[in-house]
């Protein structure tokens, strides 16, 4: 398929790959992937000749370090060849191997992705390294993990972070989006300017030590509880530098696990197995002239993270929130909206339901069922806030400040809603997300809302 190599391009591939590269699959995997140019070119006719399908892993992983310029299409032929799909790199090559999970890797594909991760950053073992990256001890795939870019900790988490007053946060525009956050009456705002840079803060509010993990590439930012039964310490959290379908690993500073964002469960590492699952709090986004007068005594990062970073309003990944492309592999989404169209995910005991940031245009009240439980959500989708809150089988109308049902008028607070006796709804936990993070990670076991 790829020409006739002459006797002495058969040569160097023997001599470089060993003598059983027609034969052995673990030879032919590594010269797929580490190989010089014609070492590769002689795996890829042997992978074709011999049909090899447990060296499509380390194919693909050789399509995105290995097969470029004039190999790319090289690495493309023998990929459709093995799979019979066409592709034309290695982003849609994942995008079939994630369809397709009941493709098992050679065994030595596991230190083939090993190597190549200490090639980038040695700290990469400490979350895969040794027996942490088996199969039998992992959540996810490890083919289905892929380098983000970064090394680790390159993403710089926002430990105990300065907050200033809202008065002298004189940096940020009234347009600015924030993720606010209300605990115990500790009001916080942290911005999406600045959060964009860094993913990830650990923090005490309202006494509660708290995370808030944020994937920019799959638009969601997830508050979650940190402290956990059984545990002596609340967990202190991270970016690995790790992706698995275009969502960021994070990791706990004490085990070096690997956490998925979007559940908030450790895929690798050993606490795989505890059944830890981090409890999630409620987060709005809005923006800045909203939350400051929401709540006046509110504080706010400051400037000062210890970082140098360009934290200008609409600097931090620009282009890739004006585009509907995914920078990264993932086969999320489908229906009536694009992969990055806005939802606001809510899962509650019985079920989970994903709604069109749409639906909240011009700002409105839905009444719903999610799972076992009376929801009312109120959102406006101009500032892209939704919030849930149980609604003890009440009616609601209205949006903003207050809503109204039978009893009469509600007052709209972050922890619950206030009656006109003073009773108190709860507040519900959801947060907002691109609609292809959330079919992936949460789809199968969610409803839609379609109006």
């Amino acid at each position: 398929m790829f020409g006739h190599l002459t006797k002495t391009l058969g040569l160097v591939a023997a001599l470089w790959a060993g003598p059983s590269l027609a034969a052995d699959v673990a030879a032919t995997s590594r010269a797929l992937v580490f190989g010089p140019g014609d070492a590769s070119r002689a795996a890829l006719q042997t992978v074709i000749r011999d049909g090899q399908r447990d060296a499509i892993p380390a194919l693909v992983l050789g399509m995105r370090y290995a097969g470029r310029g004039r190999l790319r299409s090289d690495y493309n032929r023998a990929f459709t060849a093995l799979t019979g799909q066409p592709v034309n790199d290695w982003f849609d090559a994942m995008l079939w191997q994630e369809g397709h999970p009941e493709l098992v890797p050679h065994p030595s594909y596991r230190e083939l992705k090993l190597e190549s991760l200490r090639r980038i950053d040695p700290e990469f073992m400490r979350f895969l390294g040794g027996e942490r990256s088996r199969r039998e001890n992992m959540r996810i795939r490890l083919e289905e993990i892929s380098w983000g870019g970064v090394k680790v900790d390159g993403i710089p988490s926002l430990d105990n972070p300065d907050l200033i007053a809202a008065p002298e946060a004189t940096y940020l525009l009234d347009d600015d989006l924030v993720f606010g956050v209300e605990i115990n009456g500790d009001a916080r705002a942290y911005p999406l300017r600045i959060m964009g840079w860094h993913e990830m803060f650990n923090d005490v509010i309202g006494g509660k030590p708290v995370a808030l993990a944020y994937c920019t590439l799959c638009g969601a930012g997830v508050l979650y509880e940190t402290s956990v039964a059984g545990q002596a310490q609340p967990f202190v959290f991270g970016s690995s530098g790790f992706l698995y379908r275009s969502n960021k690993l994070m990791f706990d500073r004490q085990t070096d696990s690997l956490w998925n964002q979007f559940t908030g469960k450790p895929v690798a590492g050993p606490l795989v197995g505890s059944g830890i699952a981090l409890k999630t709090l409620p987060v709005a986004i809005t923006k800045w002239s909203e939350w400051r007068r929401k709540h006046p005594d509110t504080r706010v990062l400051s400037l000062d993270t210890g970082h140098r970073r360009d934290y200008g309003s609409g600097v931090v990944y620009n282009d890739y929130f004006g585009s509907d492309e995914l920078m990264f592999p993932s086969r999320g989404g489908g229906g009536n909206l694009r992969q990055k169209d806005y939802v606001f995910g809510l899962r509650v005991p019985g079920g989970a339901k994903a709604y069109p940031l749409r639906a909240f245009a011009g700002g409105r009240a839905i009444n719903d069922r999610v799972g076992l439980q009376d929801v009312v959500l109120v959102g406006n989708a101009d500032t892209r806030t939704v919030r849930a809150y149980g609604s003890g089988g009440r009616q609601f109308t209205g949006s903003g400040d207050t809503l109204t049902a039978r009893d009469g008028v509600w007052r709209v607070e972050e922890e619950g809603l206030v009656g006109p006796a003073g009773q108190r709804l709860p507040r519900l936990p959801g947060h907002i997300a691109y609609w292809f993070g959330w079919q992936s990670f949460v789809g199968g076991q969610s409803e839609f809302y379609d109006g």
